[in-house]
């Protein structure tokens, strides 16, 4: 199933890594790069290395040190994915070309200018599967002041929906919510990217999790809809009505084929 959330964990600490898998997260990302000081970043290696053999994660490398990353993570059971920060096709390529034969696919984060100039190029990238976007560095590089809405950071938003859906890629991944302690902004926030076409989020606490599925899962209402729209449109007719009054045809039923996609074995609320 396609994840609605990815739960950042430090790589240098062991112990929050042996209890994240079980505290609700889609997806985890080990992180080896904002949340590790340079200091450690070789114990960092050592331990994602080392967990990676018994447990199942993406891995979020250092755009600077790529080569010095993914020789410790060659080869371990339980790479699930690569996470590239500030995305742009060059280092993309690099990453593509040190993964060699290695099946493993790769989360672009969109944090740069040059990523964002060449979003497309970064999008049909090879092994790129899912972008993501990093608000806080790609703000902080194009001066840009975010009010509380972060509506300067919209059509950017709608950039990366667009690149994503033009690749043939998963929707893309939302920014995290810094606001810790903030949970009716963050779903309220996340209500908001669902509208803007995203179908996850990064979240830096556990306890952001719920919320975060929540939003991303389709209530029963909505999949109730949702087949009743698929079961209109018949082999023999292209356009129908439903019961408000509202044609329904190929257009609607895809979106409505989205949501079941997305309840599917999910938990409705």
């Amino acid at each position: 199933m396609t994840p609605r959330s990815y739960l950042y964990v430090p790589a240098d600490q062991p112990r929050l890594l042996v209890g994240a898998a079980g505290r609700g997260a889609d997806a985890l990302i080990v992180d080896l790069e904002d949340a590790v000081a340079r200091s450690r970043k070789a114990v960092a290696r050592a331990a994602v290395a080392e967990y990676l053999d018994t447990g199942t994660a993406w891995v979020r490398i250092n755009a600077g040190t790529p080569a010095e990353d993914l020789a410790a993570l060659a080869g371990r059971p339980g790479l699930a994915g690569v996470v590239v920060p500030k995305a742009e096709p060059a280092l993309l390529s690099e990453v593509d070309d040190l993964l060699g034969v290695l099946d493993v696919p790769v989360l672009a984060l969109v944090e740069t200018a040059r990523g964002l100039r060449d979003l497309h190029a970064v999008a049909e990238t090879p092994r790129v599967v899912r972008l993501g976007l990093g608000e806080a560095d790609l703000a902080g590089e194009l001066n840009l002041r975010p009010g509380p809405d972060r509506e300067e950071l919209w059509p950017i938003r709608s950039a990366v929906v667009v690149a994503s859906a033009a690749a043939g890629l998963m929707p893309p991944v939302g920014p995290v919510h810094t606001e810790v302690r903030d949970l009716s902004d963050l779903a309220r926030t996340t209500e908001r990217l669902l509208r803007q076409g995203f179908r996850a989020r990064t979240a830096i606490t556990p306890a952001q999790l719920g919320v975060i599925n929540e939003v991303f899962t389709p209530s029963r209402e909505e999949v109730e809809r949702a087949r009743a729209t698929v079961a209109l449109l018949s082999a023999d007719s292209g356009v129908a009505v439903d019961a408000d009054g509202r044609m329904v045809d190929e257009a609607v039923v895809r979106s409505a084929r989205a949501v079941l996609a997305r309840s599917d074995g999910r938990q409705e609320r």
